[in-house]
C-alpha cells in the first residue's frame, strides 16, 4: 500500500509507516508546498497513493466529485504526531487494507475508526 502524507502532517510519519510495511512519501518531496488539495488528490489518484491527512477538505472533494479514488485517511486528533496516534493508524491500515485499496474514506481518532466506501453517496 502506498501512502502519500499531506503537508499538514509531519514527515516523521514516513518512518512509522515504512517500519509497519507500507510505502510512504511526504508531499514536500513530491510537489509544491502551496499545492492545492485538488492537485494532491489528482497526483495520488494517478500514482496509486492513498492520502493521509488531518485536513477535512479531502473528504469534501470526494463528496463533491463523487470520487472513487484515491482513498483518504483522516487523522482526527488534537495531537497528530506518529508517537501520539501512530498505533491506531497502523492498526486501521492493516485491518482496512482491502477497503482502502478499493476506495474508502477512513477517519481515525484516538478511540474509534470509521470507514465509508467510495464513492460517497448523499
Amino acid at each position: 500500500m502506498r501512502i502519500l502524507i499531506d503537508m499538514n502532517l509531519s514527515p516523521a510519519w514516513i518512518g512509522r509507516l515504512v517500519v509497519a510495511g507500507f510505502e510512504a512519501a511526504h508531499w514536500s518531496t513530491i510537489g509544491a508546498a502551496n499545492a492545492s488539495d485538488k492537485e494532491i488528490m489528482k497526483h495520488a489518484k494517478v500514482e496509486g497513493y492513498i492520502v493521509l491527512t488531518h485536513d477535512l477538505d479531502f473528504s469534501s472533494i470526494l463528496a463533491a466529485t463523487n470520487g472513487g479514488k484515491p482513498s483518504v485517511i483522516q487523522v482526527r486528533s488534537d495531537d497528530v504526531s506518529p508517537d501520539a496516534i501512530g498505533e491506531p493508524v497502523i492498526r486501521a491500515l492493516h485491518q482496512m487494507a482491502t477497503e482502502l485499496e478499493a476506495g474508502a474514506l477512513l477517519s481515525i481518532d484516538p478511540v474509534r475508526v470509521r470507514i465509508r466506501l467510495l464513492p460517497l453517496r448523499r
